[in-house]
């Protein structure tokens, strides 16, 4: 286990986080994030819900400086803001993801 974040609460508990494991038929080593729920029943902790899934994988970035960051402040300002004509225009200054 990689990272691993818990919360619990009264005959339950939620585990979530990053492991590494081995892929058993090549041996690639494997980045994976997964979550559990257990529920305390008849006696025992089980598991209500589990998923696992493969990191995906982080497309390359671009390096930027912290001047650089504190100026694309200037891409909202009110000064700009107000200068935009459309709806269009004011939308494509921010992300659709």
């Amino acid at each position: 286990i990689v990272e691993s974040y818990t919360m619990t609460g009264e005959n339950w508990c939620k585990d979530v986080g990053i492991y590494d494991f081995t892929m058993g038929a090549t041996g690639d080593q494997v980045r994976a994030r997964y979550s559990f729920v257990y529920v305390f029943e008849d006696g025992e902790w089980k598991i209500a819900h589990h998923h696992s899934s493969k990191m995906p994988e982080a497309p390359a970035g671009k390096t930027i400086t912290d001047e650089e960051c504190r100026s694309l402040f200037y891409l909202w300002s009110p000064t700009n803001f107000l200068k935009m004509k459309s709806q269009g225009e004011i939308g494509e200054s921010y992300t659709m993801t």
